[in-house]
């Protein structure tokens, strides 16, 4: 239900009626024909995983998603975002080509086999850090945007804080073990999201099977994109401390999904745990419509303004994902600091929605207003401040 705020005074409780009508509408078509069975979640042989509906921002699976962890290769996800960005900032091009020092020449574990002292593309490189999860290619990144891999990592700790970020932190642009290289599930899940929403027009490096470089061919490490699970990238990774993990997204009906697992013991393990997860959220979530863009929430009073009250709404759709029988559960609850003092401008946030169901917080969400009120003036404005104070 959606309900006033109890700690009100008894003045704007004129506007529970509204709050409760608006309840039975977003309600209604939610609660017919609800299943009886609620949605368990799986058991996991991950050590963490944290699975996230993109469409709505709510987050349906969680184990040990805040602990740290090695992101191992994962980290690649946060050098090619920086790449991306020195690409739409024009800091380089997809044609500018960079030395690859020793230090890079020299790097083990995945390679996408550069020659020592050669000039490569930024694409080429990409393509390698990507789908070879070429370590070297990392580095050689690394050191032609930043000139070396500490001030690199410099820029990946400030872009992870700017992302939100908050227990993240970066040695290197491989992913190379270091006990001071760490992150967490959660936050991979965030860094995913930005590369899919921010960076749109370089996704496809992620999704991309094959790469030859150097006359050596080698397939994306990413197994879900060999199987018809609807899955489109984005990076695996692979250290004897953290195990076997990936992230993984994709879209099936119109819902895309981020899922991070780590810790796996097997490469058979990261095939096998995504793809079982991901079909259970995908078959077993539907994503339910609450609220449009602009629609009318109610109308808040306005302190001394030259206009009574202003319209609240939301500043952008709001969804929900859930089990069909979780939404007997839904609760919506609005609270709006009333009276707002003038002026008040189209888009100021003036209070709070929260979304409740299976006897959680799920999400809140920003209420704003629908409109500018100018502040009143004068003997309106004295008028006004009188009949709000008189009964």
């Amino acid at each position: 239900m959606i309900v006033a705020n109890p700690s009100r005074s008894a003045a704007p409780f004129r506007h529970l009626a509204a709050c409760l009508s608006l309840a039975a509408a977003i309600l209604a078509p939610l609660l017919a024909s609800a299943p009886a069975a609620a949605l368990t979640p799986p058991e996991t042989a991950a050590k963490q995983a944290y699975l996230v509906d993109l469409t709505s921002g709510d987050v349906l699976l969680d184990k040990n998603g805040e602990t740290r962890m090695a992101p191992s290769s994962m980290t690649k996800m946060m050098t090619a975002y920086l790449t991306y960005d020195a690409l739409v900032h024009k800091r380089t091009t997809l044609d500018t080509s960079f030395p690859v020092s020793q230090t890079a020449w020299k790097m083990g574990g995945s390679r996408m086999f550069l020659k020592l002292g050669s000039q490569v593309r930024v694409e080429d490189l990409l393509r390698g850090l990507l789908i070879d999860s070429g370590n070297d290619a990392a580095v050689a990144l690394a050191e032609g945007l930043a000139g070396s891999q500490s001030a690199f990592a410099a820029l990946m700790n400030a872009k992870a804080r700017e992302l939100g970020m908050t227990d993240t932190h970066f040695m290197n642009a491989s992913g190379w073990p270091d006990p001071g290289h760490y992150t967490t599930a959660r936050d991979l899940a965030i860094l995913a999201t930005h590369l899919i929403r921010d960076f749109p027009q370089f996704y496809h490096y992620e999704s991309e099977r094959t790469f030859t470089w150097n006359g050596i061919r080698q397939g994306n490490r990413n197994p879900l994109l060999y199987h018809p699970v609807s899955v489109d990238g984005i990076k695996t990774g692979h250290t004897e401390v953290g195990g076997y993990g990936l992230t993984a997204s994709g879209e099936r009906n119109g819902r895309r999904l981020v899922l991070v697992v780590n810790g796996l013991p097997s490469p058979q393990s990261r095939n096998d745990e995504p793809t079982r997860l991901l079909d259970w959220a995908w078959n077993g979530f539907k994503l339910y419509p609450l609220l449009h863009k602009g629609e009318l929430v109610e109308q808040a009073p306005v302190w001394m303004g030259a206009e009574d009250s202003v319209p609240v709404t939301v500043a952008d759709d709001v969804t929900v994902t859930m089990a069909p029988a979780d939404r007997s559960s839904l609760h919506v609850v609005a609270t709006l600091a009333e009276p707002l003092p003038s002026p008040v401008h189209r888009g100021d946030v003036v209070g709070k929605l929260r979304i409740d169901y299976d006897g959680a917080v799920r999400r809140t969400v920003d209420l704003v207003a629908g409109a500018d009120v100018p502040a009143s003036s004068g003997l309106t404005a004295l008028g006004q401040r009188l009949g709000q104070l008189l009964p």
